[in-house]
C-alpha cells in the first residue's frame, strides 16, 4: 500500500514538472517572437525588396538602418516618378503626404555600445544627409519640420553613436529634420535648459519653417523605431523607460530625457528655465510649466518608449544644484519672467558638419550664492 501511494506521488511529481517545463517553453517562445517577430516577418521584407527596386534608399533590411552610398555623400535619390525624359516635370507626380505610420519602421532595435565609431563611418552610412545634418524625406512630403536639440560640451564619444543610430532611424520614420549640437563654451557650469532655448532660437534662425522641437541628451538611444520622432497636440515626453530606471517611468512628473514641444507649446510656457545651474530640476520645472499652462504631457507605450543610455562618469561643473529643490517650488511665480523672453547669450561660432550643426555658445556662469548667516 505504502509502495502504490509512494508511485502515484512520483507520478504526480513528475507531471507536474513537466507541466512547468511546458509553461517555462511556452513563456520563452512568446518573448521570443515578442521581440523578434518584426525580423522574422517575411512579407515585410519581401515588400521592403520590392519597394528597394524603386527606391534606392530603402534601408529596412539593414538592422540599423543604414544604406549603402548610391553616389557621392548628400546626393539625393530620385523620387519614384522621376524618368529619364526631355518633359520630366511634366510626367512628374507631385508627392502625396507622408503616412502618419511610416511603413518602413523596424519595431524593436538591438543597441549596443560595443563596436568602435567614428564619424568617417557614420558618414558613410548616410550618404542621404545633407551638410549640417538635415534630411527631407524624396518621396514623400513630411507632415512635419523637425529640429533636435542636444545640450552639449565634451561628449564627442557619446555623439558618435548618438548619430549611427538616430540618422536611419529618423530617416525611417520620415521625418525632414535638422540636428543642431548647442556646445557651451568654457568650462564654467553646465545649464542644460539654457542651452536648449538657445538651440530654440538659432535653429529658427537658421529657418523659420521649423515647426516642432525634440529636446535629446546625447547619452539617450531610443530602442524602438515605432517611437516617432514628431510633435503631437500635447507636449511629448518620449523617454518613458530607461534601462538605468528599470525601463519604468519613475514618477508620475518625470520629463527628463527626451522631450518634444511644437513652436506653439513652448512659446506659450515662456520655453525653458534659464536659471538651473548644474544637474537637476530643469525637467521638473519644465513639468511645472506644462501644466500651469493647461496642458498635458503624452507619452508613448512603455513597451515603445525604452532607452538605453551610453554609460559615464557625471561631468566636471555639472554638479547636483543644491537650490532645484527650492526653484521647482517657485514655478508658478518665475515662469514668466525667466524663459526665452529673458534670454541672453553671445554666439562663439557656428560650424556646419556633415552630420550636424555644431553652435558654439557663450551662455554666462551662476550668480554668486549668498553666504548664510
Amino acid at each position: 500500500m505504502t509502495r502504490l501511494l509512494l508511485g502515484v506521488t512520483l507520478e504526480r511529481i513528475c507531471k507536474a514538472v513537466l507541466l512547468l517545463c511546458l509553461l517555462h517553453f511556452v513563456i520563452i517562445m512568446i518573448l521570443y517572437f515578442d521581440v523578434y517577430a518584426q525580423h522574422l516577418d517575411f512579407f515585410s521584407r519581401f515588400n521592403a525588396r520590392n519597394a528597394s527596386r524603386a527606391h534606392p534608399f530603402s534601408n529596412s533590411s539593414r538592422p540599423n538602418g543604414t544604406v549603402p552610398s548610391y553616389g557621392p555623400a548628400g546626393a539625393e535619390a530620385p523620387s519614384p516618378s522621376t524618368k529619364p525624359s526631355t518633359n520630366q516635370s511634366a510626367t512628374e507626380k507631385p508627392l502625396q503626404p507622408c503616412q502618419e505610420t511610416p511603413p518602413g519602421l523596424v519595431g524593436r532595435l538591438l543597441i549596443e555600445f560595443s563596436s568602435p565609431m567614428s564619424m568617417e563611418r557614420v558618414q558613410r552610412e548616410n550618404p542621404d544627409v545633407r551638410q549640417g545634418g538635415k534630411y527631407t524625406p524624396p518621396d514623400c512630403l513630411p507632415r512635419q519640420k523637425v529640429a533636435i536639440l542636444i545640450p552639449f560640451r565634451h561628449r564627442e564619444h557619446h555623439l558618435k553613436y548618438w548619430l549611427h543610430y538616430l540618422h536611419p532611424i529618423l530617416r525611417r520614420q520620415k521625418v525632414a529634420y535638422g540636428i543642431y549640437i548647442i556646445n557651451q563654451f568654457g568650462e564654467d557650469t553646465f545649464n542644460r535648459a539654457k542651452l536648449l532655448n538657445v538651440g530654440f532660437m538659432e535653429a529658427l534662425k537658421d529657418d523659420e519653417e521649423y515647426d516642432c522641437f525634440i529636446f535629446s541628451d546625447v547619452d539617450l538611444i531610443p530602442m524602438d523605431d515605432r517611437n516617432l520622432y514628431r510633435c503631437y497636440e500635447q507636449p511629448r515626453h518620449f523617454a518613458v523607460g530607461m534601462d538605468k530606471f528599470g525601463f519604468r517611468l519613475p514618477y508620475a512628473g518625470y520629463f527628463g530625457g527626451v522631450s518634444g514641444l511644437s513652436k506653439s507649446q513652448f512659446l506659450k510656457i515662456n520655453g525653458f528655465p534659464n536659471e538651473y545651474w548644474g544637474w537637476g530640476g530643469e525637467d521638473d520645472d519644465i513639468f511645472n510649466r506644462i501644466s500651469l499652462n493647461g496642458m498635458k504631457v503624452s507619452r508613448p507605450d512603455i513597451r515603445i518608449g525604452r532607452y538605453r543610455m551610453i554609460k559615464h562618469e557625471r561631468d566636471k561643473h555639472n554638479e547636483p544644484n543644491p537650490q532645484r529643490f527650492t526653484k521647482i517650488q517657485n514655478t508658478k511665480m518665475t515662469m514668466k519672467r525667466d524663459g526665452i523672453s529673458s534670454l541672453q547669450y553671445r554666439l562663439v561660432e557656428i560650424s556646419r558638419q556633415p552630420m550636424y550643426t555644431n553652435i558654439t555658445v557663450e551662455i554666462g556662469r551662476p550668480p554668486p550664492r549668498l553666504a548664510r548667516g
